[in-house]
C-alpha cells in the first residue's frame, strides 16, 4: 500500500518570520533574524502558538483570498512516496510537486518482483499474467531484436494500475494545503492512496494551523 518515508521539512521557522515582511519598514539584521528564529523554533517545539510570529502566520494561512498564504511556499517538504500507477497521474497535476528521482517501469519492468510491488487490490490472475509476460520477455535472446521489442511493450502495457513505484518528491506547505483541501478525509476520494497522503499531511509540523485549518 501507499507509503511515505524519509520526510524532511525545511524553512518552517524562517518562513513564519518572513510572513511579516510585507509590513516591515526596515531591514532585519542577521542577529535579530537568528534570535527570532530561535524563539519561533522553541515555540514550535513546545507546542506554543502564542508567539507573535506564529500567531500572524496562522492568521495569514487561514485568510480567505488575497494570497496571504504565499509565505507557505517557503516551507519545503521532501519525502519518498510509494504510490500506485493510478495515483501518480493525479499527483502530477500539481505544479509545485516536483520529482527528484523515481523508480522507472521503462528501465526496470523486466526486473521488478511484480508480486511484491502490487497493492492488495490487484488480482492474482493479473499478477500471474504479468509475471508470465516478464518471464517470456526475459527468455527471448538479445539478438532476436524485433521479438524482444514486441514482448517488452506487451509487458509494459499490461502493468496493473495497482503496481506501486517509489519517487523522491519536493513540495511546499502551500501546495499541500491545496491537495488537502481538494482531497481530504477518507471516503471523499475513491483512491485510497489519497487517504494515506492526507493522513500524513496532518502529521506535519503546525499542519493543523497552517495546512488543514483544523479540518482533520
Amino acid at each position: 500500500m501507499t507509503k511515505i518515508s524519509n520526510v524532511n521539512v525545511y524553512g518552517l521557522a524562517q518562513s513564519i518570520l518572513r510572513s511579516g515582511y510585507p509590513l516591515r519598514d526596515h531591514e532585519i539584521s542577521e542577529a535579530v533574524f537568528q534570535s527570532e528564529i530561535n524563539l519561533i523554533q522553541q515555540a514550535i517545539q513546545d507546542g506554543d502558538t502564542t508567539n507573535p510570529h506564529i500567531k500572524r502566520a496562522i492568521s495569514l494561512a487561514n485568510a480567505k483570498g488575497g494570497g496571504h498564504d504565499q509565505f507557505l511556499t517557503g516551507i519545503i517538504v521532501q519525502f519518498d512516496l510509494s504510490a500506485s500507477l493510478k495515483c501518480w497521474p493525479e499527483l502530477q497535476r500539481y505544479h509545485f510537486l516536483d520529482f527528484v528521482s523515481s523508480m522507472s517501469t521503462m528501465h526496470c519492468v523486466s526486473k521488478f518482483k511484480v508480486r511484491n510491488c502490487c497493492n492488495q487490490f490487484v488480482s492474482e490472475q493479473v499478477i500471474a499474467t504479468v509475471e508470465n509476460l516478464q518471464e517470456k520477455y526475459n527468455g527471448i535472446p538479445a539478438d532476436h531484436i524485433d521479438e524482444k521489442k514486441s514482448a517488452y511493450l506487451e509487458l509494459l502495457y499490461n502493468m496493473p494500475s495497482g503496481f506501486e513505484l517509489t519517487a523522491g518528491m519536493t513540495t511546499n506547505y502551500r501546495q499541500l494545503k491545496t491537495m488537502y483541501a481538494q482531497r481530504r478525509r477518507q471516503g471523499e476520494h475513491r483512491l485510497p492512496d489519497w487517504w494515506y497522503i492526507n493522513d500524513w499531511i496532518e502529521t506535519l509540523p503546525l499542519s493543523n494551523h497552517l495546512i488543514t485549518g483544523g479540518a482533520q
